[in-house]
Formats: structure tokens, C-alpha cells, sequence
């Protein structure tokens, strides 16, 4: 890969970071983060930091009894979407889209454009902030990611007629979105939502072997098995007569480090199963020592420290700590998590078992998820030994694996990569369906 672009994220929560992280290998110098590097004008840091300690507040705030909801609702109205029929155009700009071009006036972003004016290169932006930014202050060649299936009027500039920002959608909803708030047809382009390469591989050599092992741990009773072998083989080759390892859940923990209780409930909930090796549960700190600290606090507890069957996945970095869950996920057969940006890696033929959605945007992310078939939203968390396994002898949940790989877009990382070597958009234009 010859040609590079800058990639630029910002530092709130994980997902926007998460999707720039599969494009390391196209990113000029390394991949910027907005609100950190080139950032050395004390209001500009301190702007950046206010943001963030907002969300990450707020997201938690949601389980504070009393006012905790009511400061979330607040928050959330700031975050609303529109609803999405009846198809009329939302071009007028709302509230979010006027302050943020105020900030970008006052100089958010300046420094970080000041630098990546060096290169004539591709931009490409995995939040609304850098590619507005860039966008008012008079670049041609951007391109936004959108992180979401529905997104806030925020994303779009002022004026989308005259925007210069080519937007690369997960999909065919998000697109529509867009064309409502007035964004040409031409300057919306559905890709996927990048996901990690070493997940897919080139020739989707990787996903599909992973598949397979995970089909075969979904249905022990073969029921989705035996009607639909025929048609599994042919996509993704000969499924394994056997897996060796045990049926593994991954329990995440959002950037905030809100819902970390549900994670513990779901190991008590399993705590049996778990010693007789029946099933492997990962619970996902991210880079939350904290939430490291009391998942290890609470497995103490109840004398799983230690056990071979869970692990608790940290890292001290986003970066380091991307690399280390995409390598266990190979080995993951169900993902549990609130329907964020890792909604998107269904599309690695994994089920996603929903924790309650925080914000618009993931209650539109649940729709999606739901409306392919690859998302359950969540039972209680203390009776999980019960529904989990009376699920899996179903078959749906190696149904929804194959739903979710079928129905979402894939190849979303190697598409992006093909539009910085070529130098043209030649996918999907004007054409809004979803692409595997």
C-alpha cells in the first residue's frame, strides 16, 4: 500500500478510535488524535478536555437513582435524531451544527490543520469535529466515516451544498440519513464500517475459518446445521466435525466504564458452568484500570480469580488494548455489549447479545441490529445460565452469526483503502445497498 492519507480520530470513549485503528496501515505518520496531538493552546485543551469528561459523566450518570436519568435525558435531547419517516429533507441546520462551526471560528482544530496542510494527502476522519473543521477552513479531500447507523444533524456542515466532505458510510440507513440533511448523492458512499483486518483478511480467508468453528460451538443440536449446511459450505468451505475449545462469551464494558455490574452478574450467573469448563467468559475492561480493578475485586469474590475460563482483557492503551481483543475475538462465540460502534462486528459473523443502549445513536443501532437478525437485546443478567443455553440448543444463535456476517457490510477497511490507492470513488455511488 503506496499512497497514505491522514487519519484523524478524537480521544471519547472507544469508538471513534476503534474505527481508525484498522487503518493504521494507510495513516501518514500515525493516526492523530484530534483533541490530543498539535493540541498546545491551554482554552483548546481545556475545550477538548470539558467535552469528554461530559460524555464519560454523563454515560454514568445514567445509574445514578433520582436525578441520574434526568441529567441523561437532558444530555441525550442535545444527541437526538429526528425521526426517520416521514422523507423530508432536515437540510436547516439545528443548534449542534451553528456552535460547533462558533468553535471551530474561535480556532478548535487549528493547530492539527495547520500540520496536515504539510501533505496534500487524503484526509480522512473518523468524527464530525476534525472533518468540519477541515472542511470550513477551506480542504477539499476529506472523508468522514460515519461511526453510527443514524447520526445527529452535527455530522453535516451548514451549508451541505457547498461541503467539500465525501462521507463513507456503515449503511444504506445511515446513507438515507445524509440525503435528508441535504448531502449530495455523489458525496455519500456506503463501504462498511472499518473493521480489523487481521478479523477478515484479504480474501476473507480468516472470517470464514472462524465462522465455521463458531457455527459448529452455536448449534450443538445441529438444528440450523442440518438445513442450512449445504448452503454454509459453499460460502465459507467445510465445517469442522469438532471444536475443541468451550463456548466462549465476551462481556464489553463501554469507554465510560458504565454497565461493568452486568459483567459481574453474568459471571455469578455462570459461576457452575464456568468451573466445569462448559463455558469461557472474557470481560472486557478496555483501558479502564478501574473496571480491571473491581472485575478482579469481584472474581476474588467468589473464587474465579485465576480460573483458566475467564479472563479479564486491559490494556494501558487503545491501541495495545485494539490489538489484543481483535486477536481474542477470534475465539469468541457470542459478543455482549451495548449496541455502540461494536454493533458494526456482527459483520464478523458474530450474535450480539444487547445491553441497554446509551444515547440515540445506539437506540438506532439496536434497530439495525435487531432488523438483520443478529441482535438480541438482553435478558436479565442474573438468569443467564437459563435463557443462554436454551437459546444456543435452538440453533439461533448460529442463525444470527450467519445473519450478521450475510447482512452487514464486511469489507469495509480494505474498501477505504481502495479509495486512497485508486485516487477515485468507483463503489456504490448512488447505489445505497448494503454491501457484505
Amino acid at each position: 500500500m503506496d499512497k497514505k492519507a491522514w487519519i484523524l480520530s478524537v480521544d471519547m470513549g472507544y469508538g471513534h478510535q476503534r474505527a481508525a485503528y484498522p487503518l493504521k496501515d494507510i495513516a501518514e505518520e500515525k493516526i492523530l488524535t484530534a483533541n490530543v496531538d498539535y493540541v498546545t493552546n491551554r482554552k483548546e485543551k481545556l475545550l477538548w478536555r470539558a467535552s469528554q469528561s461530559g460524555y464519560e459523566a454523563v454515560s454514568r450518570a445514567k445509574n445514578i437513582p433520582l436525578i441520574g436519568e434526568s441529567i441523561f435525558n437532558l444530555y441525550d435531547k442535545l444527541q437526538s435524531i429526528s425521526p426517520f419517516y416521514p422523507f423530508n429533507l432536515l437540510e436547516k441546520p439545528n443548534g449542534n451544527v451553528y456552535f460547533l462551526k462558533a468553535l471551530v471560528n474561535m480556532g478548535l482544530c487549528k493547530e492539527l490543520l495547520e500540520h496536515v496542510k504539510e501533505k496534500d494527502i487524503p484526509i480522512i476522519t473518523t468524527h464530525f469535529i476534525p472533518s468540519l473543521a477541515a472542511d470550513y477552513n477551506g480542504f477539499e479531500n476529506i472523508f468522514s466515516i460515519i461511526t453510527d447507523t443514524d447520526i445527529n444533524r452535527v455530522w453535516v456542515s451548514d451549508d451541505p451544498k457547498k461541503s467539500k466532505i465525501k462521507f463513507l458510510t456503515p449503511t444504506r440507513h445511515a446513507s438515507m440519513r445524509l440525503l435528508k440533511y441535504g448531502v449530495e448523492s455523489c458525496n455519500i458512499f456506503i463501504t462498511g464500517f472499518p473493521l480489523p483486518k487481521e478479523n477478515i483478511g484479504e480474501n476473507q480467508e480468516i472470517i470464514k475459518k472462524d465462522l465455521l468453528k463458531r457455527i459448529r460451538k452455536l448449534d450443538p443440536k445441529e438444528r440450523f446445521i442440518n438445513v442450512y449446511k449445504d448452503v454454509i459450505e459453499k460460502y465459507l468451505g467445510e465445517l469442522p466435525s469438532k471444536v475443541s475449545r468451550p463456548l466462549t462469551l465476551c462481556y464489553m464494558v463501554g469507554g465510560a466504564g458504565a454497565q461493568k455490574d452486568i459483567g459481574i452478574k453474568v459471571v455469578k450467573s455462570l459461576k457452575e458452568k464456568i468451573e466445569k469448563g462448559e463455558i469461557k467468559l472474557i470481560l472486557v475492561a478496555g483501558i479502564r484500570e478501574d473496571v480491571k480493578n473491581y472485575f478482579e475485586f469481584e472474581l476474588e469474590k467468589i473464587s474465579l480469580n485465576g480460573n483458566e475460563n475467564v479472563k479479564v482483557i486491559y490494556e494501558n492503551s487503545k491501541m495495545l488494548y485494539f490489538e489484543n481483543f481483535n486477536r481474542e475475538l477470534r475465539d469468541v462465540d457470542i459478543l455482549w455489549t451495548k449496541p455502540s460502534e461494536m454493533s458494526f462486528y456482527t459483520a464478523l459473523g458474530l450474535p450480539i447479545i444487547i445491553a441497554p443502549p446509551v444515547g440515540a445513536h445506539e437506540f438506532f443501532n439496536q434497530r439495525w441490529l435487531t432488523h438483520i437478525g443478529s441482535g438480541f437485546a438482553q435478558d436479565e443478567p442474573e438468569y443467564v445460565k437459563d435463557w443462554l443455553f436454551y437459546v444456543l440448543e435452538s440453533g439461533r444463535y448460529a442463525e444470527a452469526a450467519w445473519d450478521g456476517y450475510m447482512r452487514a457490510p464486511t469489507m469495509g477497511t480494505y474498501r477505504i483503502e481502495k479509495i486512497i490507492k485508486d485516487g477515485v470513488i468507483d463503489i456504490c455511488e448512488g447505489d445505497f445497498t448494503d454491501l457484505r
